[in-house]
């Protein structure tokens, strides 16, 4: 589980947000001011920091460098209402990675992190399960060593199956998990499809259909 950092005061957004991570197997500590959000950074290794830029008692510019002092190697990303040029360079001058403007989709953020994420954390391990196996890092999907293309959508589909390998995943569950490059949560139909033609591509042992409960990729070489 993956330790985040969101420095943020609107309670609306933290109590959304928090939710959101959380289901994606994020540890979300909340930190409401500047002050509180500094005296924490001293003691706890975050994976990522979200940070606003208005605070009660400072902004999120100095916090930002602060970080960046602290944990040179630590993907920070800017959630903030101000949407002017100068804002948003003074965002990156700061040493930002990302910069996001409110109101923002929960969807595209969760992207945007995992992207940050990424960037900094190679892990270099591939996930398997027989004849297939995963690269996270690059995105990329191979059976017997051989690269096998997928659009965007199938491989969320693979790599949600894989990220809980060994576990029946409910057609609810991806179905509130996966969306298109628009944003929006797919259909019943597009899903049975696009297991279908994942299946096609992978081979019809790729994913195991658990009847009446939903789908599986079988743990390690099983």
């Amino acid at each position: 589980m993956k330790r985040l950092l969101l420095v943020e005061d609107n309670e609306m957004i933290i109590k959304g947000l928090t939710y959101a991570l959380t289901q994606e197997q994020f540890e979300v500590q909340v930190c409401k001011t500047a002050r509180e959000a500094e005296s924490l950074t001293g003691s706890v290794v975050f994976d990522i920091a979200i940070l606003d830029i208005s605070l009660p008692d400072g902004n999120g510019y100095d916090i930002c460098r602060h970080l960046k002092e602290i944990f040179p190697d630590l993907p920070i990303i800017f959630l903030t209402a101000k949407d002017e040029e100068t804002d948003v360079v003074a965002g990156f001058d700061a040493g930002a990675d990302d910069y996001i403007i409110k109101p923002f989709r929960n969807r595209e953020l969760l992207s945007r992190i995992n992207n940050a994420l990424r960037r900094y954390k190679k892990s270099g391990a591939l996930l398997t399960s027989g004849a297939l196996s995963l690269d996270p890092d690059a995105e990329r999907v191979f059976r017997d060593g051989v690269e096998i293309p997928l659009t965007a959508l199938e491989y969320r589909i693979v790599s949600y199956l894989f990220q809980n390998q060994g576990q029946t995943i409910t057609r609810d569950q991806l179905l509130s998990r996966i969306w298109d490059l628009s944003g929006n949560i797919v259909n019943d139909n597009t899903l049975t499809v696009s297991i279908k033609r994942i299946r096609e591509k992978l081979g019809p042992d790729a994913i195991t259909t658990v009847k009446g409960l939903g789908y599986r990729i079988e743990k390690g070489d099983a």
